[in-house]
């Protein structure tokens, strides 16, 4: 029998439009007496709580099998502003800080990520292979698969907000008619997590294109009579395209994004005119500035996808309490940036599962910046916290 898969997905809104005022408690530790960290650690934390207690988007997933739980997965998350903030009470117990924080919330009217919306995230463009190849013969546009996802890294580079990376080479699905498959969350339907380990890259984007078929294949045919219709716009010359855009998170391997685009246009390319997907030919047929049309779409799709993901990137080494990143100046890290790290948790039970991240309670600021990569200190040694290579630090 099948797995089932529940979703359920609650919304608790405390305010609707007008601001509320509410109180939120944050706790940090106090490390080697360095009270001024801890104050503002506690304060985020309690600034989190009252975010929470606003607007809470709760996300569930539960798998059956045969009735009975498999496997179950809760996110929660929080979209709301925060102003007039203030710190009502602060109580200090040996190493233990609490802070109380009063703010007026008020539902974020657009997405936003903090100071990760000034930092270019790391992506991976993969190929978008064909569903139907034989479908790409008129026109000869065979070339789609490797061709669209390079245009697509183009149209990305010229916005500025992400560092791309090409791999069109690589194929990440091997059903391509089911694609994209529903993911178990050990990840093993597809090989996004290798793929962006290799790459260096925190999100992967992958697509598949489903359809490049021609309306009416009898109006194509090498007749006299085929060529008179074709000639008077008495057949029809319309073609379709459509292909689905998904966006995987590269630590994880879950999806993050996917919407299906679709078009259609007169395909008013002459014999030999228009040969390859993107030639100059097929970008003057109707056709081809329909689908260019439609990869502006795609690509503010993207943007706009991972505009609220927070900004993650691996810790490379650990030396002390000197750790060193695998990002650097081109991401748009500056000496003075703070970063919480997390550590990348594994079980022997369950090798090839998805690692957990778990809060280490430590917070890097970045004293060197190279174009790569930069390194910065913590408050303490990192075997106390246990942070090692592999882990990793965000922004918020």
């Amino acid at each position: 029998m099948k797995p089932v898969i529940l979703v359920i997905t609650a919304l608790m809104l405390a305010a609707n439009v007008q601001a509320v005022v509410l109180e939120g408690v944050g706790h940090a530790t106090i490390y080697n007496d360095d009270v001024d960290s801890a104050r503002e650690e506690a304060r985020k934390a309690a600034l989190r709580d009252v975010s929470l207690q606003y607007e809470a988007k709760i996300s569930s997933r539960d798998t059956m099998e045969n009735g009975v739980v498999t496997e179950s997965r809760l996110q929660v998350a929080s979209s709301s502003r925060a102003r007039s903030v203030k710190v009502v009470d602060e109580y200090r117990s040996g190493n233990l800080l609490r802070v109380t924080v009063r703010a007026d919330m008020s539902e974020s009217g657009s997405c936003s990520a903090g100071e990760a919306s000034g930092l270019r995230k790391r992506v991976a463009v993969t190929g978008f292979p064909m569903v139907y190849p034989d479908q790409a013969r008129i026109g000869r546009i065979d070339d789609a698969g490797e061709i669209l996802p390079q245009l697509l890294q183009a149209e990305l580079r010229n916005t500025g907000h992400l560092q791309v990376f090409g791999a069109t080479t690589q194929r990440l699905f091997s059903d391509l008619l089911n694609a994209p498959t529903q993911q178990k969350f050990n990840n093993r339907l597809t090989n996004v997590i290798q793929v962006a380990r290799e790459l260096g890259v925190q999100f992967v984007v992958a697509g598949v294109i489903r359809d490049v078929g021609v309306s009416d294949p009898d109006a194509w045919g090498s007749s006299v009579i085929d060529r008179m219709q074709r000639g008077i716009g008495a057949a029809n010359q319309n073609r379709r395209f459509v292909a689905d855009l998904m966006i995987y998170d590269g630590f994880s391997g879950a999806p993050v994004y996917q919407e299906r685009f679709a078009t259609e246009a007169r395909w008013d390319a002459g014999p030999g005119s228009a040969d390859g997907f993107g030639s100059a030919g097929f970008q003057e047929t109707r056709y081809g500035q329909a689908v260019g049309g439609l990869m502006k779409d795609m690509t503010s799709a993207v943007n706009d996808a991972l505009a609220c993901q927070p900004f993650i990137t691996r810790v490379t080494r650990v030396d002390g309490n000197k750790v060193t990143l695998d990002s650097g100046a081109t991401a748009g890290l500056r000496p003075g940036d703070e970063l919480k790290l997390y550590r990348s948790a594994s079980f022997f039970d369950a090798p090839g599962s998805t690692p957990e991240l778990q809060d280490s309670g430590a917070t890097m600021t970045v004293n060197n910046v190279h174009p790569d990569f930069s390194n910065g200190r913590i408050p303490v040694s990192g075997g106390q916290v246990n942070i090692q290579r592999d882990d990793v630090a965000i922004v918020w």
